[in-house]
């Protein structure tokens, strides 16, 4: 079809990355089947804008007042994520701390009969729960499954994975979080957040839920695949905010772990977001002060104020923090590593078998936390309640049921407290924040806390995987805070001289195993500073971090890296590998096979194909009078099915259009061409031509991207990535040194003013060293 000069012209004309592993190479049965679980099958997302024909006419109509308009509503749309995200946080919370309360509160009750029905009564509600999570997950959401941060990370590199940001996945995931983390499973509530806040932005983008016909056409204003990006980062740094109550936090959270792809407004937009989840979380526990929300407390959003605690450190304290920050990146390490074996077990020979297994796995693993829980501390005798001092605000034993430290639980005398229930049979929230305490000294014995740190440790690691919403900041607090509290009494026994908190090592413990294990270090700090609020201890935070993160680098990556690539999600890193300076952009796509359309297209010949690859990219050619292959541009394949759809562009002859005369007609809008969020899109099969249709003509120039980033074939690999990751493309053309330039670039051509000739500036310029 094409002559031989154009094939020897563009032989080395090659698509980097123009499709990633797995992401075409699936039967129509895995499709089916991807569609029905809801997971698995990722593919690229179109960040880049299609700078085409009718895109070019759009924006020629449009004037500053909807430029106005635009900038308006996502301000708008900022609020409504902010504000949507802090209802879902407080609807989250407060159930779940209700169920916690009821639940603790019936078990102390019966207790006090009856331990063995206290157990029963204890292990049903958890497993009633917990069984409720699991089959709303695996029944109506299976994308609800896990912290969902893996994902909405892929999908703000570019990977958009099926079925993350759908609203059955939103609904999951609120009231799996609520089942799951309220049936006492080892995992927490704050990562499925960040995942409701990405679904509740994504929602918003698109105007709600077409399918479930809960969609407003004046939200419907962003369609393209980048303004969507926006919207999600958003909704990831509002659901840090609420999860927390830290909106700097959440901000940073967002420009540090999980998007690609910055820029100084949208740091405005997720910030005004962050400000209102705060406010609207604030608004609803003054609220519920008042005890409108049963038993929604203290323990309702993380807040562990230690200010009353430790205040200075010594230099001889920076060795066995240092410790601790060792210890956490050595046990962070091994968790990443140990979940990331026992998950991948788990999905090529458990969850194989269907979505009972998935239920009995889980209901399994709550009657043994339930177990472990209840039990162990039966094991370990009571200890006499220590001398409170007049003006304090804690009680030894605590009331059953209350909030607070020493618990008395299988306890003989009144006067007495078990320190292994006061972790184990608590909600997390309370049992971190006990731990963190202040003006404790021998409330807990190493014995007491090794055991905890030893069972909760294998808890939480075989319980992450499970089919249920499953976050890990809290457990990982839950984890260092333990054996950083084993430092700390350490150092109050070795270190009689100085005003040492054993709760203010347990709070740099937490942060050394969540640097260990997520590889998080500015936005983790600021998160553990506002949590705590205590700013006197933000140096001792950088410490560890930094030295936790050093050690779990020198094993293996951090965990939602680790469980992205289980998943199958390519996600491409801040930097490219070594050895890719080595290599060129030649060498990276010369196994590929580069298929390319003529500017005018037989439809026939386009529908072959389309169905013949899965390509989502085609380079454009045409040819000069003297044979020369010219490269025209780059069309999508969603672009084509439109058109081949539409029928509205066929032509009888194979003559091109005068887009210099501006004599097209402008047949469609630019938003025709994007793809719906919820959906994969439309497919070759779908499309049904007649025989006539075939025989018809495309002019294909109107629709291709004209200026598509091209490489030249002995650019280094290295700046290829970096440009393909930072600028967020899917493709990037890579053809034979240019011959000629028709011009250069410099600073002083991009600093024209608005509405300015850059002819004037010409003399001007002169001086300017360029």
């Amino acid at each position: 079809m094409f002559s031989s000069s154009i094939q020897n012209g563009l032989e080395t004309a090659k698509l980097v990355w123009s499709r990633l592993p797995a992401e075409e190479v699936e039967s129509e049965e895995s499709s089916s089947t991807r569609k029905s679980n809801g997971g698995g099958g990722a593919e690229s997302l179109d960040y880049e804008v299609v700078e085409n024909y009718a895109y070019r006419e759009e924006q020629a109509q449009r004037g500053a007042i909807y430029v106005a308009y635009t900038v308006a509503v996502k301000w708008f749309f900022a609020l409504l994520i902010g504000v949507g995200t802090g209802l879902a946080a407080v609807f989250i919370n407060l159930a779940v701390e209700n169920f916690a309360g009821w639940k603790f509160a019936a078990t102390f009750s019966l207790i006090q009969h009856s331990y063995f029905v206290g157990f029963l009564v204890y292990t049903l509600i958890n497993l009633a729960l917990v069984l409720s999570s699991v089959f709303i997950v695996t029944q109506f959401a299976p994308a609800a499954a896990g912290s969902g941060i893996p994902e909405i990370k892929g999908y703000l590199n570019g990977i958009d994975t099926h079925g993350i940001l759908l609203f059955r996945t939103l609904i999951g995931k609120i009231f799996g979080s609520i089942g799951s983390v309220g049936g006492g499973l080892a995992l927490g509530k704050e990562g499925p957040l960040v995942h409701t806040g990405a679904c509740i932005a994504s929602l918003f983008g698109q105007g709600g839920s077409t399918k479930y016909h809960l969609s407003l056409r004046w939200l419907q204003v962003f369609k393209s695949d980048r303004d969507r990006r926006d919207l999600v980062t958003c909704g990831c740094a509002a659901g840090v905010a609420a999860a927390f109550r830290a909106p700097v936090g959440g901000v940073l959270f967002a420009l540090e772990e999980v998007t690609s792809w910055w820029r100084s407004q949208l740091m405005w937009r997720v910030f005004f977001t962050s400000a209102v989840v705060a406010v609207v979380v604030r608004t609803a526990m003054r609220w519920c002060s008042s005890g409108k929300c049963g038993h929604f407390g203290s323990g309702g959003f993380i807040i562990w104020d230690i200010s009353g605690g430790q205040d200075d450190y010594s230099f001889e304290e920076l060795f066995p923090m240092a410790i601790i920050g060792i210890i956490g990146g050595l046990l962070g390490a091994l968790f990443n590593q140990l979940t990331f074996l026992i998950t991948y077990w788990r999905r090529k020979y458990l969850h194989k078998r269907g979505s009972k297994v998935k239920i009995i796995e889980a209901c399994l693993i709550s009657l043994l936390t339930s177990a472990i829980s209840f039990g162990l501390p039966l094991l370990r005798k009571c200890s006499p309640c220590p001398e409170m001092e007049a003006n304090s605000d804690m009680k030894c034993p605590r009331p059953p049921g209350m909030y607070g430290n020493y618990v008395n639980f299988y306890c003989h005398k009144e006067k007495e407290y078990n320190d292994l229930a006061t972790i184990f049979f608590n909600t997390q929230d309370d049992a971190i924040r006990n731990l963190f305490s202040a003006k404790t000294f021998h409330e807990y014995t190493a014995k007491s806390l090794l055991t905890f740190l030893a069972m909760f440790y294998t808890l939480a690691v075989v319980t992450f995987g499970t089919a249920v919403p499953a976050g890990q900041f809290v457990p990982g607090i839950m984890i260092g805070s333990t054996y950083g509290r084993l430092v700390g009494m350490f150092v109050v026994k070795h270190y009689k001289k100085l005003n040492v908190e054993e709760g203010t090592y347990a709070l740099l413990g937490a942060a050394s195993f969540l640097g260990g294990s997520m590889r998080m270090t500015v936005s983790l700090c600021v998160i553990m500073v506002e949590i705590t609020n205590n700013l006197q201890l933000l140096p001792l935070i950088m410490l560890v971090l930094l030295i936790s993160k050093a050690v779990g680098d020198a094993f293996n990556h951090g965990l939602y890296e680790e469980q992205a690539r289980l998943r199958g999600i390519p996600l491409l890193e801040s930097r490219p590998k070594y050895h890719m300076r080595n290599m060129t952009a030649k060498e990276a796509c010369r196994k590929q096979k580069v298929v390319y359309f003529p500017r005018v297209v037989k439809v026939e010949d386009l529908v072959s194909i389309l169905r013949c690859n899965k390509h989502n990219g085609f380079p454009v050619i045409d040819h000069s009078r003297n044979g020369e292959a010219l490269v025209l541009g780059l069309i999508l394949r969603s672009y084509l099915l439109v058109l081949l759809q539409s029928k509205k562009d066929f032509q009888h002859g194979a003559l091109p259009c005068d887009l210099g005369g501006r004599s097209i007609p402008i047949r469609h809008n630019f938003s025709e061409f994007v793809k719906p969020v919820s959906s994969k899109g439309l497919s070759i099969e779908d499309i049904h031509l007649s025989p006539d249709d075939l025989e018809m003509y495309i002019d294909l120039a109107p629709f291709l991207n004209p200026s598509p980033y091209i490489v030249p074939e002995d650019t280094s690999l290295s700046k290829a990535y970096n440009l393909f990751r930072q600028l967020g493309l899917r493709h990037i053309l890579v053809v034979p040194r240019p011959s000629r330039v028709t011009g250069m670039i410099t600073r002083k051509d991009l600093l024209l003013k608005e509405n300015e000739d850059p002819a004037t500036l010409e003399l001007e310029a002169t001086s300017v060293r360029v």
